[in-house]
């Protein structure tokens, strides 16, 4: 008796997320804790649970999920990115529905590094003439 299992990787920021998929019930775990808890705004829990609601696969899939790095809306992001890959391998036909959300996108935006010679990134010090 062997389940399917899918497995998929996704980023955001300093942020990564390790996936895996099965056919469930619906249970949903990030960090041995339920998805409600480990991302305490409700918005968040929203978007880590788009992809499911697109596709209509919001009580089919088991999820686990572990994530690395980042703040935590960093960490929604790599999850929910994680979730979309995931459900391509486990849903034939999602892929158009998926990309014309821009659920499949990873998004390239990090942080600047700091510039020697200046405060941060961008931000120099104050200058005066005398």
């Amino acid at each position: 008796m062997t389940q399917q299992l899918f497995r998929a990787t996704g980023k955001r920021k300093s942020s990564v997320a390790q996936v895996r998929l099965s056919p469930g019930e619906g249970k949903f775990t990030v960090n041995n804790r339920t998805c409600e808890d480990y991302f305490c705004r409700p918005t968040l829990v929203m978007l880590v649970k788009q992809p499911l609601e697109l596709v209509g696969g919001t009580g089919k899939y088991d999820i686990w999920a572990k994530v690395e790095g980042g703040g935590i809306a960093g960490q929604a992001g790599a999850v929910k990115l994680g979730i979309s890959r995931a459900l391509l391998l486990a849903q034939d036909g999602t892929r158009p529905a998926l990309k014309s959300a821009g659920l499949l996108t990873r998004d390239p935006r990090e942080k600047e590094r700091k510039k020697y010679g200046q405060k941060k990134a961008r931000k120099r010090f104050q200058f005066s003439k005398r």
